[in-house]
């Protein structure tokens, strides 16, 4: 027996002592975490309806294969084939690597999935059942080191969401001045992955994480104040961004389908 079985453990029958409804949480972030999986596989995997008129969905931007509709390449350039060993693919399944992997490393989301999945621990007061703990130690999960990594890569594609969302301003008639619902909803998303991003741990570190005298460096440790101030929230960005990029890419696909209407309010 092993875990909050095992012989060192008092000997009661229960797994925990808390009383309230500790479950639902682990249970909540499980369903939403593994809903945004099957739609995002999805969607990756579909490899259409990803553009309409100045409208390009964030899980296809940018879009770099050689199948890429015209509208949703930036300045001509897809330089990657649309196939490997002559197996056509997404063009989602080019990109979306980078801004997956910088949220399946965040520190926020790996205290989410690990309780929610693994069970590790699920609540806290919670004894997990495992038999034995390593933590980030060992293969697999050392490689969560790499979300600086993954965080230096979604700033690029930060820049290339606002990019998409700048160019909503245009109408279908490729006029500057014009605002749809659209652009509601890409500025929104974008701007929440800015938030998101800058919020994050690794962002708050980089800026003055190193320093050893703040008063040699004013203009780095009032950044780093802000960011510091920004980071009390990143659970909160990194949910409400995850729901904005996620209804962004619905409300594109939506409108590409010919099933919703982008209106323009002027």
């Amino acid at each position: 027996m092993s875990g909050v079985f095992s012989p060192s453990r008092a000997q009661i029958k229960e797994r925990t002592l808390r009383t309230d409804k500790w479950w639902l949480q682990p249970l909540a972030t499980f369903g939403v975490l593994f809903s945004f999986v099957i739609y995002a596989t999805f969607r990756a995997f579909e490899g259409k309806y990803y553009y309409a008129t100045n409208l390009v969905s964030p899980f296809y931007s940018p879009c770099l294969s050689e199948a890429c509709v015209d509208g949703a390449v930036i300045a001509g350039f897809n330089p990657i084939s649309a196939s490997i060993l002559n197996i056509p693919i997404s063009p989602a399944l080019i990109i979306l690597i980078f801004p997956l992997g910088f949220r399946l490393t965040c520190y926020y989301y790996r205290k989410s999935y690990y309780r929610a999945f693994w069970m590790s621990p699920p609540a806290c007061a919670v004894a997990e059942p495992h038999k034995k703990y390593t933590g980030e130690t060992r293969q697999p999960l050392i490689l969560q080191n790499a979300h600086r990594w993954f965080f230096y890569a979604g700033l690029v594609f930060n820049v290339i969401l606002t990019y998409d969302a700048v160019i909503t301003f245009k109408n279908p008639e490729g006029e500057w001045g014009h605002m749809s619902v659209g652009s509601l909803v890409l500025v929104f998303s974008a701007s929440m992955l800015w938030m998101y991003s800058l919020s994050c741990h690794t962002c708050r570190h980089t800026i003055g994480g190193r320093l050893k005298h703040f008063s040699k460096h004013p203009i780095r440790y009032k950044a780093w104040t802000t960011i510091s101030q920004l980071n009390h929230s990143h659970a909160l960005y990194a949910w409400i961004s995850l729901f904005a990029v996620a209804f962004a890419d619905i409300y594109v696909r939506q409108v590409s389908a010919g099933a919703w209407t982008n209106f323009y309010f002027f």
